[in-house]
């Protein structure tokens, strides 16, 4: 099998954990807490992947200087991204609902809503699936850390905000339109990280492993953590370093 077909399957595997996070959120009443639970999980698998999967690797490859730059640019084009659909009804995409302020518009509370809901779940991905292209250049196999953090990131995720759209009024064909969509989005994303950034030097291809570092810091500061924290219970820190240690774990396998 060639690697771009690799890259491409694993970028599915990771993007199809939307969908089954979508299936749980739409289909079940799922208690507040649990949300909060799960997303402080999957924030705490992220942290660690970036820290020792995504910057780590820049800096090993390139050194310090592009590994910095790369995540600043990384977060800096996040947040102009996140800003401009925030809006445009996109602010609280991965928010469950729980509360009226911090809850997803519908349509008719907001026009165009539902399109900028999209895009910001497409924002979101787009990071975490490329880099899993780019893992693939490291010795022709790709970083199964990476591909578990992203998927067991994204099924809180899914979760979290197909509970919100719901309570938002967006039928199942949205939601799970939505996410079908974003799961085919990852598998081109994984592509286009392993055949595009694959033509460029070693130092670039550091950056751009320490470009989509920053924009996955900035979405998991801004999107996940809020949500995670939002009912927080007295055990949310302590579960998010447990999911900082299962990946810190996986990498050290």
């Amino acid at each position: 099998m060639s690697e771009v077909v690799q890259a491409g399957l694993w970028g599915l595997l990771a993007g199809s954990a939307l969908l089954l996070g979508a299936g749980l959120g739409y289909g079940l009443r799922v208690p507040q807490k649990v949300i909060a639970t799960v997303m402080a999980f999957g924030a705490g698998v992220l942290l660690s992947a970036v820290s020792f999967e995504l910057v780590g690797e820049a800096y090993d490859e390139a050194g310090i200087v592009p590994a910095a730059i790369g995540t600043l640019v990384g977060a800096m084009a996040y947040t102009a991204g996140n800003l401009w659909l925030a809006g445009r009804g996109a602010r609280h995409r991965k928010r469950s609902g729980g509360h009226p302020t911090q809850s997803q518009p519908s349509e008719d509370q907001q026009g165009g809503s539902g399109m900028a809901l999209a895009l910001g779940a497409l924002l979101d991905g787009i990071p975490e699936s490329a880099v899993i292209g780019v893992s693939l250049l490291e010795g022709g196999a790709v970083s199964l850390v990476t591909v578990a953090a992203v998927f067991i990131s994204n099924v809180p995720e899914g979760l979290s905000s197909s509970a919100g759209m719901k309570r938002a009024g967006r039928g199942k064909g949205y939601v799970f339109g939505v996410w079908a969509a974003i799961a085919a989005a990852s598998t081109v994303s994984a592509v286009l990280g392993y055949t595009v950034v694959g033509a460029f030097s070693p130092a670039v291809i550091a950056a751009v492993t320490a470009l989509a570092a920053g924009a996955i810091l900035a979405m998991v500061a801004d999107t996940m953590i809020p949500e995670a924290f939002q009912d927080a219970h007295l055990a949310i820190g302590l579960i998010t370093v447990c999911g900082f240690l299962v990946s810190f774990a996986l990498s050290h396998a």
